[in-house]
């Protein structure tokens, strides 16, 4: 009998991988560096991050061709959606141009970025024209001195804005606006961000806060569950909860009951969504990580670069991913949060 080759994106669909949980890799978020123009107390603290730091060399990072490559592996695993993070990932110069060539690999469905948006407005439209599809924009507050405070006092909230008016007339729609709220930072102005984009089609999405990494000097008592902004929200404006949109979405889904628009609650914390989590993680130096809250990766950039072929790659990827048992935020009250966890400016949010 003669057999019937499979179509491409059936043998796409046949090959995704699964963990020891039995969890997809459906979404890869790509690190292009782990510089940032800005000093948020929460993941690159200023007094750590200083002018004498030393951040990864030209040399040391993956270049845009290698990026590629890893990419059309883990492809070939699962990965689907793509998120481009950094550091400030719109600093690493020629960035629309590893765009152009992701979005022309057979197998992916979306392409995002995720950016602090102060340089967004001079580069929406090349973002697009590149190909890709949404952009997710961190802003903490419309307040300039809270502003200030949350982003080391870098950037204003008026160039932010700028830059989501721009990727809003690019296409690059709808937008998601993240909040990372703090107990008494900024967790007093939450109604007022929610309220600026009202009806405006953007997303609001409320970020408790989280001890990534080992440098930001996390307490629980900083943080402000899900539920207490929901009330606080509910209270001036009806809210209702709406289905996900997929399988291992972070967000929890409420809409206006008046119609006026979405907004979303990251619950890391108050309540763990690592059941569902499908995402790895590939620093800008070519090392896999498969958990925000990771302590070690897989090094790719020395085997990639000693001349490793695509199926001896192929074969570290499905390793590392059949292995992997992690659920950090699940495991919270249990782990050891004094270990040396891998920073945000390395892995993205």
């Amino acid at each position: 009998m003669d057999v019937v080759p499979l179509h491409p994106a059936a043998a796409l669909r046949n090959s995704r991988v699964r963990d020891a949980l039995g969890r997809p890799l459906h979404d890869l978020r790509i690190s292009v560096t782990d510089r940032c123009n800005f000093r948020c107390p929460y993941c690159m603290p200023r007094e750590r991050y200083h002018e004498h730091y030393r951040f990864l060399k030209s040399a040391e990072r993956l270049s845009f061709e290698e990026i590629v490559r890893l990419t059309r592996l883990f492809v070939q695993l699962g990965a689907r959606k793509l998120r481009i993070t950094g550091g400030e990932p719109l600093l690493r110069a020629g960035l629309t141009d590893l765009i152009g060539d992701l979005s022309t690999l057979p197998g992916i469905e979306d392409i995002a970025l995720t950016t602090n948006g102060v340089l967004l407005a001079q580069h929406a439209v090349a973002l697009r024209a590149a190909g890709l599809h949404r952009i997710t924009v961190s802003l903490d507050s419309l307040d300039p001195a809270i502003f200030a405070r949350m982003a080391g006092d870098l950037g204003s909230p008026t160039e932010v804005l700028a830059g989501i008016d721009a990727a809003t007339r690019a296409g690059l729609t709808p937008i998601k606006i993240n909040v990372v709220v703090q107990r008494g930072v900024n967790d007093h102005a939450a109604l007022d961000l929610a309220e600026h984009f009202r009806g405006s089609g953007h997303i609001v999405r409320f970020i408790e806060y989280m001890d990534v990494g080992s440098r930001n000097d996390w307490h629980a008592d900083q943080v402000v569950p899900s539920r207490e902004l929901i009330a606080r929200i509910a209270a001036r404006w009806p809210l209702r909860a709406t289905d996900a949109q997929y399988r291992g979405e972070v967000a929890s889904r409420y809409v206006y009951e008046d119609g006026a628009g979405e907004l979303g609650f990251i619950s890391s914390i108050t309540q763990p969504f690592c059941g569902d989590c499908s995402r790895a993680r590939l620093s800008s130096d070519g090392v896999l990580y498969t958990c925000l809250f990771a302590t070690s990766g897989l090094d790719l950039r020395a085997p990639l670069r000693a001349g490793a072929s695509d199926d001896e790659l192929l074969a570290l990827l499905r390793d590392c991913w059949t292995a992997r048992q992690d659920r950090y935020s699940e495991q919270r009250g249990h782990a050891d949060r004094h270990g040396q966890r891998v920073e945000m400016n390395h892995i993205g949010g």
